[in-house]
């Protein structure tokens, strides 16, 4: 049976409805409405009865602002019978009642009391009803504020997680993951589950369910009370995840604008809410917001806000949070790498600890990131070099290796294998040959792509570090001989004796090959001054660099000499 018919029916039964009843059409759905019981309970029908006895009323109540459902609760009440309020509810009736002026001056044991008691005394004392009727207020937002239905709400919600913050959900577990570890990646970030015995009221609902328009003004009060920034944190991670990681992840095609709005809304909301205090925030989950921002043309506030606070805890990134796919039609490379410099700016500008430690960290990183990004044809040599120019200036003085920023050369050169000899030469200065490991200088002799000059480079350096490790063993050997055994005393002097000889030799021979080299280097170059490499085959040049490789032959040669430079695990001394 439809509401028009249960209302117009009972009515009929009960008060012989004659045709002088009011007739309305509330939102496309027909009421008809005895006259003097509408007139015994709202003053605002009584006075326009009054003024107008004997006609139609439908063009004057057909703006009442609310909906059928609510009106014929109303309507319900006015004709006396039984009406169920509830936390979806109360709030538009309170609004109508308010409007149709249903209040004790006019009549005893009016509706707005009746419905007062029941939001006062049944939905204030719960957390779950209190975020249900604060929802369904959405969309007569104005007049419940101005009825203080609001203010009475969020005051509701605020005391309840003044004395219990895990109201707003349990904080984030701020866990290490690495690229390759799906597991936890899943399981990163979520909040702890606490069972909570004998409490029928326990979180069935959340903030999530309010809208921006709501969430945002009683988070930014709880901020002001002092809620702990951890519960707060959790609660922003649980409504970005609703409202918008879950649509820009792909789970929809095609959202619509509106929808689309909604998100960017919220996004840069959620921004402006975020604490400022370091570790509260995952920085896995501030690169997925500034990643979503990004897709939905936030405002350039928000994504600026998002890449400060990623700088300022960049230590603690891995290389997946700096992969942030770039945007637009007229994209060039496949990240986003001026985000990532911006980035980088933020952190070196705001590091004022005196340890380098943190910044040794960094340089790791953006080495692997380019070490990732470089096998993007379309990434432009000038990107980069600024990029790894970033990492070697704030890292200078510092013992850090260079294998990972020769792997990622190595890389480059390989996918961008149209790279004139200038280029090639402007790509290998940004690496710093004395602080390669033996691996990787064994790898580079060999590695074709590299300029000539460089290759030669790495021969001084290995050459300069066997000479310190002879000068060492010269000068350590006494000492260390002495905390021998007595009896292994000799031994150990012909053992240490020998290995100073053999390196002495191997130094000698290392030095006249690069002598050679030298020299053949000065033949090509003057060869190919005269025009001379024009007139050579195939054949010529390929031995050539046969030729080469033989000279450096003073080293253990590779069998794939294309492979990548493996990273290598440094563990500290037991």
């Amino acid at each position: 049976m439809s509401k028009s018919k249960s209302i117009g029916s009972s009515s009929r039964k009960l008060m012989h409805a004659s045709s002088s009843d009011v007739q309305l059409n509330i939102c496309g759905l027909p009421f008809s409405l005895n006259r003097e019981l509408l007139a015994a309970r709202s003053s605002k029908l009584a006075a326009l009865l009054k003024e107008n006895p004997e006609d139609d009323l439908s063009h004057l109540l057909g703006d009442i602002p609310t909906d059928s459902e609510t009106f014929e609760i109303v309507a319900r009440f006015c004709h006396g019978f039984d009406i169920n309020l509830s936390s979806e509810n109360v709030i538009k009736v309170l609004c109508l009642a308010h409007y149709l002026g249903m209040s004790e001056i006019h009549s005893t044991n009016n509706l707005t009391k009746k419905a007062c008691f029941y939001f006062q005394n049944t939905v204030l004392p719960s957390w779950n009803k209190s975020i249900k009727a604060l929802k369904s207020a959405e969309n007569i937002l104005q007049q419940a504020a101005d009825l203080g239905l609001i203010d009475a709400c969020a005051e509701s919600i605020i005391a309840k997680v003044m004395h219990d913050p895990s109201l707003l959900g349990e904080p984030m577990r701020n866990v290490t993951t690495t690229d390759d570890d799906s597991e936890n990646d899943e399981n990163a970030y979520k909040p702890n589950v606490r069972r909570r015995l004998f409490v029928l009221d326990w979180k069935s609902e959340d903030l999530t369910l309010l809208s921006i328009t709501l969430y945002e003004p009683i988070i930014r009060a709880m901020v002001h009370r002092k809620v702990p920034l951890e519960y707060v944190a959790s609660s922003l991670f649980h409504y970005l995840n609703k409202w918008v990681f879950s649509d820009t992840k792909g789970e929809e095609d095609d959202p619509s604008t509106y929808e689309k709005n909604s998100q960017r809304v919220i996004i840069e909301a959620v921004e402006r809410l975020l604490p400022q205090e370091r570790g509260l925030i995952p920085i896995s989950l501030l690169s997925q917001m500034l990643q979503s921002a990004i897709i939905l043309d936030a405002h350039t506030e928000c994504k600026t806000g998002l890449e400060i606070r990623i700088g300022k805890h960049l230590d603690q990134a891995t290389v997946k949070d700096l992969l942030i796919p770039a945007r637009g039609y007229a994209k060039e490379e496949r990240y986003d790498t001026e985000s990532v410099k911006r980035i980088l700016k933020n952190f070196y500008s705001n590091y004022a600890s005196t340890d380098k430690s943190g910044l040794v960290v960094v340089a790791e990183l953006v080495d692997n990131f380019l070490a990732e990004v470089s096998s993007d044809i379309d990434l432009k040599l000038n990107t980069f070099l600024s990029l790894a120019e970033l990492s070697q200036a704030a890292t200078g003085g510092t013992n850090r290796n260079s294998d990972d920023m020769y792997r990622a050369i190595d890389i480059y050169l390989d996918k961008h294998r149209f790279l004139t000899d200038w280029e090639r030469e402007e790509v290998c200065r940004v690496l710093d040959c004395s602080k390669m490991s033996p691996e990787a200088c064994e790898h580079a002799a060999q590695n074709e792509k590299l300029p000539v000059r460089v290759m030669v480079q790495i021969l001084f350096s290995v050459q300069l570090k066997l000479k310190d490790t002879v000068s060492k063993k010269i000068q350590g050997g006494p000492d260390n001989r002495l905390l021998k055994l007595e009896d292994d005393e000799e031994d150990a002097r012909g053992t240490s004796s020998n290995e100073e000889e053999m390196m002495k030799a191997e130094m000698e021979k290392m030095g006249s090959k690069v002598v050679e080299l030298e020299k053949e280097c000065d033949t090509m170059k003057r060869e190919i001054q005269r025009g001379g490499s024009q007139h050579k085959n195939q054949k010529g040049k390929t031995s050539i660099w046969k030729e080469m490789k033989r000279k450096l032959g003073c080293m253990t040669s590779l069998h794939e000499p294309n492979c990548h430079v493996k990273k290598k695990k440094v563990h500290p001394p037991k």
